[in-house]
């Protein structure tokens, strides 16, 4: 990825900035991020990989799976277990491609820009950035009218994980701090057709989660294949069926707020991992948060001895 870093500090993304606080979501095309094609075709081939070894299932873009795929009769029916999806995680450790989407510098600045920073302190003097990763996704979906019904799914990841319950103290007209936020890399094209994306502008300013009839306020996130979904946790977000031949495949990069669990628990799962084999371990290693102080590991601490005599 040869692109010039400091666009993701400079006023060239400040329309995508505003765009986000206003709307709640933003698309950034393949020339904003400097992700090249070869980069979302290794990641979409890891995909489908990835895919046939859980499934035993070939597949392919043009048509999908090709065979009949079964659930086991104790999964009910949800968002990772639908009749028309699959997804997949802990995409960190399976391809490096995952990860050099993860620290894309143009994604994270967005990104931080929604966390904000911590206060100023002698070590941080610009403040600490808040922003953290949480998990790493893959979702695959294919041609079928069943999807997540007439409500779309609609939901925020704030609300649906847990990480707040309604009403939102922290989310008003002026400030619209994010605990939680997300990266969609479209690996295919990004239709309605398609099975893209849905969400409603300007939800993640409402403090409340969405109800049955907020379907109607939806619109379908469209995107070429290459482009990145950067959205607010508070974002009322679901997705249509996809109605065409085909899958469409994205990766999840979901982020979370320093002060927020993370998924996927990094310090076990990465620390001797290849998370350093990305085009940026130093943001790797803060995203992954192998360095912050908690959860430890080991408690080191200082006690005083008894002096005898």
């Amino acid at each position: 990825m040869n692109h010039d870093e400091n666009l993701s500090t400079s006023d060239d993304l400040t329309q995508y900035k505003d765009a986000l606080d206003r709307e709640g979501l933003v698309v950034l095309p393949p020339e904003v991020t400097g992700v090249s094609m070869a980069s979302i075709e290794r990641c979409g081939e890891a995909l489908l990989k990835r895919f046939q070894e859980e499934t035993g299932c070939e597949i392919n873009i043009e048509e999908g799976p090709l065979g009949h795929l079964e659930w086991p009769q104790n999964i009910r029916s949800g968002f990772l277990s639908n009749p028309d999806q699959v997804g997949f995680a802990k995409l960190l450790a399976c391809d490096r491609g995952f990860r050099d989407l993860t620290v894309n510098p143009v994604v994270n600045a967005l990104i931080d820009h929604l966390m904000g920073r911590m206060p100023l302190s002698r070590k941080h003097p610009a403040g600490q950035k808040t922003r953290r990763f949480s998990s790493a996704q893959g979702l695959l979906k294919w041609q079928g009218e069943s999807g997540y019904g007439a409500s779309l799914g609609l939901h925020s990841d704030q609300g649906a994980l847990g990480i707040f319950a309604p009403p939102r103290p922290y989310c008003t007209a002026e400030a619209t701090t994010a605990f939680a936020a997300n990266a969609t890399w479209c690996l295919t094209d990004y239709t309605k057709e398609g099975g893209a994306l849905a969400y409603v502008p300007g939800s993640h300013r409402i403090d409340h989660e969405p109800g049955p009839e907020a379907a109607r306020d939806a619109i379908a996130v469209e995107a070429p294949r290459g482009s990145a979904v950067v959205f607010h946790g508070a974002t009322w977000h679901g997705a249509f069926p996809r109605l065409l031949p085909g899958v469409r495949l994205t990766y999840v990069a979901y982020y979370r707020h320093a002060s927020v669990h993370s998924q996927e628990n990094f310090k076990i799962t990465m620390q001797d991992g290849a998370w350093s084999d990305c085009e940026d371990p130093d943001v790797m290693r803060e995203l992954l948060g192998l360095d912050d102080m908690f959860p430890y590991t080991v408690a080191e601490r200082v006690y005083p001895k008894l002096v005898k005599g």
